[in-house]
């Protein structure tokens, strides 16, 4: 649509980077964010919200360049919802991701704390991903700048949205969720990942199976899931929208697709599909039917072997995975004899790393297939002195539970970005292990949560580590001791 004039913050000098990957200044005596912009840019700002302490924006035109800014590596660039910080210096993400930890613990949560260990920066910053998870849409997205300039002028005007009729098979626009960019070549994830990504788009193109409307909820093809081993074998599952023949796609269109995947591809070693009929995209409680080959993908790690499934939680960065776990357990201070709790445990990883250094070990975890994953792991690393529980750990935690399972020395959370349930840390107020070890994702939730458990512990240990290159997020273990 038309830029309104009156919307303009003109020659704003960018300050410094922000929460969420956004950037931030200060206009009037009121912080403006900017998305994707770098400190020491400066520019014309095109205001999109006004709140009453605060002014949300983006680029209008970029006047001067910061010093810090690099080039993009990847085409897609700006409009794709991944890799908002590829114009930075991987050094300076890792300067800025410390400072977000700094801040958050510090500010947010208001705690007391040691010095912070440098940042572990991850060895791979292209092709670290071990999952990727693309949408199919039959309307895929064109940038504005690669429209013809009538439709440019139609744009503007209101007249058209900035989108065309073609199948795309990608990721979400930023910030649309019925909006899919086709992505040609993605550095997320190694070879094969983009070739197979591209031979089912040409396929399904080929054979005229429709893909799927976000918003009518129609069509066959709904989304496609790619894992990788550090070996290079790959596991691929494909959701279809529909199992009945009267929609138009039948069992044939089915099979013909994921027989000819399989052919195609020797590097896959297990082959899913599943079908969805929801009108969301989430797949833990859906049927994962296996098609072909193993019935999972098996990672070394450390000397462990861990098993993976369609539906298996398993961080996406494995090399920094075991950095990850390799502190964790050094952060535990095991000498052999504790009882230890792994809270939100996943497939066990973190449990099972800790299982050779400690007398016995818990984990809980609301996600039953993650519980047979990691039960199923620790029978093939013949560990014996583990147990694995499922439930909700607000209800499984009880004091019976606790009786029966021995109280704990050390206690390791690895909640998801929405941080620990206030009951759960009131349990761990009145249980009062002798160490908990903190591994968040969300530094903020991570402050919040820490603060509940103030003064009865201090922080001793403080250690970000980056698992996801070029984006703002960043994975945090912070180490709490009791008072003596």
């Amino acid at each position: 649509m038309r830029k309104k004039k009156g919307n303009i913050r003109e020659g704003v000098h960018i300050e410094s980077f922000a929460a969420e990957g956004n950037a931030l200044t200060h206009v009037n005596g009121k912080v403006l964010f900017v998305s994707m912009a770098v400190p020491g840019d400066v520019a014309n700002v095109r205001v999109l919200r006004k709140r009453k302490h605060y002014e949300e924006g983006v680029i209008d035109q970029l006047i001067t360049p910061s010093p810090l800014r690099v080039d993009p590596f990847c085409e897609h660039f700006g409009i794709c919802g991944g890799c908002r910080w590829q114009h930075v210096p991987y050094e300076k993400q890792l300067e800025f991701k410390q400072q977000q930890v700094f801040d958050q613990l510090s500010r947010v949560g208001k705690l007391d704390l040691p010095p912070l260990l440098p940042i572990l920066g991850s060895e791979n910053t292209q092709a670290y991903r071990n999952k990727l998870e693309f949408t199919f849409s039959n309307k895929g997205w064109i940038p504005f700048e690669e429209l013809k300039e009538s439709q440019q002028v139609a744009v503007q005007a209101g007249e058209a949205p900035v989108i065309s009729r073609f199948p795309a098979l990608g990721f979400h626009v930023r910030g649309r969720f019925d909006r899919v960019l086709g992505i040609n070549n993605c550095y997320l994830q190694p070879s094969p990942s983009n070739e197979i990504r591209r031979f089912v788009r040409n396929y399904a193109l080929e054979n005229n199976l429709s893909f799927f409307d976000l918003r009518q909820q129609t069509g066959f093809l709904r989304t496609l899931m790619i894992r990788n081993t550090s070996d290079g074998l790959v596991m691929v599952v494909v959701v279809f929208a529909h199992d009945n023949p009267d929609q138009g796609e039948d069992h044939t269109a089915r099979t013909g697709l994921l027989d000819k995947l399989q052919a195609a591809f020797s590097q896959i070693s297990s082959l899913y599909y599943m079908i969805n009929t929801k009108k969301n995209d989430s797949l833990f409680d859906l049927e994962a039917i296996h098609y072909g080959e193993n019935p999972y993908l098996t990672e070394a790690m450390d000397g462990l072997q861990f098993t993976i499934g369609p539906k298996s939680f398993y961080q996406t960065n494995t090399h920094q995975a075991a950095r990850l776990y390799r502190k964790v357990r050094e952060f535990a201070a095991l000498q052999g004899d504790e009882t230890v709790y792994d809270l939100y445990t996943g497939t066990g990883t973190i449990a099972l790393y800790l299982a050779g250094h400690c007398r016995h070990v818990t984990g809980i975890e609301y996600v039953p297939e993650a519980i047979e994953d990691a039960k199923a792991n620790a029978q093939a690393n013949d560990i014996k002195n583990s147990a694995f529980f499922t439930g909700d750990i607000k209800d499984v935690l009880t004091p019976d539970f606790i009786e029966r399972q021995g109280k704990p020395d050390v206690v390791v959370l690895d909640p998801p970005r929405a941080g620990v349930h206030s009951d759960v840390l009131q349990v761990l107020k009145d249980v009062a292990p002798q160490r908990i070890v903190y591994v968040s994702c969300n530094p903020a939730t991570q402050a919040r949560d820490l603060n509940l458990l103030m003064p009865h512990y201090n922080i001793v240990h403080v250690q970000p580590i980056d698992m996801f290159p070029h984006t703002h997020h960043i994975e945090n273990i912070v180490v709490a001791e009791k008072h003596e």
